[in-house]
């Protein structure tokens, strides 16, 4: 049984040892789950494979959905913490366990006040978000035929800015992002007899080169985009010529005209240089999708002032467009209502203040995806309780 009287830090430090990926976090999902029913939520389990949503129900008002994804990396740890992951080649380098705990302390904390407040809060804890299928897995899976359909939906990721700081932007504020496989097929034979042979390797690297001209010749220079070739394998030793190449690539942007814009571009490109030659026609498989994420503007506005009036103008910051990508936009999408997300800041401030001052945040602050990431427990997570408490008073009703 899992101890529901642990404390937001006691409760990180436990999801941190025990990290799940994508669809598994059956762990975390029951120990949310558990935590959710001490608490007195209505509690609905195993919505899109592994997903928790908890409702609670307290007089009339405005419908808040707080979400939090759960799932880790396939990244393994190197961050010398005591409580360090225990699973090998597994670990939380998005911060995803400080969202679930997190979570759990704001569930708590808006029970413990539900006299000064009137509404309905949906606490939701969502599965796979790195591979960008949980939230629309919940969706398909009758999510808002369990659960009331909210009014807003909010929500916070932590990142590499101050601890204690938090981060609203207005508008398009994460990247759409696209991922896809493209198998470049040529005919193998032996390294001596490069003549007999289509090389994909050849086929690969040209692919890659060009790839590296979308952004800089076909994307105006007042928009943002990444096009990132992450991954390319080919052959299995060095005298002979390999049948095939795959290449693993990420697409990022902010409108919907510039991501269709570079994908056709990318097809355009690998197609053109698999006929240059002389290779059969690749293979390019679409496999993970994220749309941009949007933050309603006034919902935006809104939240940005209660912040302002809970923790001081110095905490509140603007981060501006974050290339990274989330899904949950599906959730407000699917519900029909606006949606505010904003950052965390989860860096050590003297050390963040430091390389900031030396221009070596880069290097110096691990971000996101880093086997070194490792947000600092305080003040993190009380400001990551604070601040999902306050975004969802801003909405709910005063107590009548």
């Amino acid at each position: 049984m899992t101890d529901v009287s642990q404390s937001p830090a006691e409760l990180y430090r436990d999801l941190h040892r025990h990290p799940e990926l994508a669809f598994q976090e059956t762990r975390t999902a029951g120990i949310a789950a558990e935590r959710l029913r001490s608490a007195g939520y209505d509690v609905v389990t195993g919505i899109g494979r592994t997903g928790v949503v908890g409702v609670l129900h307290n007089g009339d008002g405005p419908t808040v959905l707080l979400r939090a994804d759960m799932d880790a990396l396939p990244v393994r740890e190197d961050t010398g913490l005591d409580y360090a992951s225990e699973v090998d080649g597994v670990m939380h380098a998005c911060g995803h366990d400080v969202h679930v705990a997190c979570l759990v302390g704001a569930a708590d904390r808006l029970v413990e006040t539900r006299q000064e407040w009137s509404g309905t809060v949906v606490a939701l804890f969502q599965p796979a978000e790195e591979g960008g299928g949980g939230a629309q897995a919940m969706i398909d899976d009758g999510l808002y035929e369990k659960v009331p359909v909210p009014d807003v939906v909010l929500g916070q990721h932590v990142g590499p800015a101050p601890a204690g700081a938090v981060g609203v932007h207005p508008g398009s504020a994460f990247a759409g992002a696209n991922s896809l496989d493209v198998t470049l097929v040529g005919r193998g034979g032996h390294g001596s007899r490069p003549e007999t042979t289509i090389d994909p390797v050849v086929l690969a690297a040209a692919v890659v080169l060009r790839l590296q001209t979308i952004v800089a010749r076909e994307v105006a220079p007042q928009e943002t985009a990444v096009v990132t070739v992450g991954r390319l394998h080919a052959g299995t030793t060095n005298n002979v010529i390999p049948d095939s190449a795959t290449l693993g690539l990420t697409v990022r942007a902010f409108t919907e005209e510039v991501r269709v814009r570079i994908l056709d571009a990318i097809e355009r490109i690998v197609r053109a240089e698999a006929a240059a030659s002389g290779a059969p026609a690749p293979l390019i498989e679409h496999v993970e999708s994220f749309p941009v994420l949007v933050n309603d503007v006034p919902g935006a506005e809104r939240i940005e002032a209660a912040f302002r009036a809970a923790f001081g103008d110095a905490a509140v910051l603007d981060p501006g467009q974050v290339s990274g990508s989330e899904d949950v936009g599906l959730l407000a999408t699917a519900a029909g209502a606006p949606l505010v997300y904003w950052i965390l800041g989860g860096a050590d401030t003297p050390s963040y203040l430091a390389a900031a001052a030396a221009g070596t945040l880069d290097r110096d602050v691990p971000s996101n995806h880093s086997p070194h990431f490792a947000p600092v427990i305080e003040p993190t997570l009380t400001r990551g309780v604070e601040a999902l408490v306050t975004a969802a008073r801003a909405w709910l009703a005063p107590a009548r």
